[in-house]
């Protein structure tokens, strides 16, 4: 698990680098660096259970605003037919973001979770 990690780690700096153009980058960079901080901390073996169940209940938080939103994930898929979500971002397709906003909130519980699970032990301290 420290490979994954630092792996991710490693990707959640990037994924902040790349929003310094986006819409609300004031919100994306931090949310991305304090879950590559996470991650590097358990790299480092000083995993924390109450750091991941935050993160964890802030992203779910996050994730079903971002789903039910009139512009959001549900008006992707149902209203729009699930347009292509790699095509450029226009103000007009609010909806693209939103997407795209929710798949970063997912890709970041899924390893938060990850982790938790593979850190039974600790989590139990």
């Amino acid at each position: 698990m420290k490979i994954f990690n630092l792996v991710f780690t490693i990707l959640f700096i990037i994924f902040a680098a790349l929003q310094y153009n986006d819409l609300d980058p004031y919100v994306w960079i931090p949310i991305y660096l304090v879950s590559a901080y996470v991650c590097f901390q358990t790299y480092k073996g000083k995993f924390d259970k109450f750091s991941h169940w935050i993160i964890i209940a802030f992203c779910l938080i996050y994730a079903v605003r971002l789903f039910i939103d009139p512009n959001g994930v549900m008006a992707w898929f149902k209203e729009h037919n699930a347009e292509n979500l790699v095509q450029s971002m226009k103000a007009t397709k609010p909806w693209i973001e939103q997407t795209r906003e929710f798949g970063g909130l997912s890709i970041i519980l899924i390893v938060a979770v990850i982790n938790i699970i593979t850190n039974k032990k600790a989590a139990a301290q």
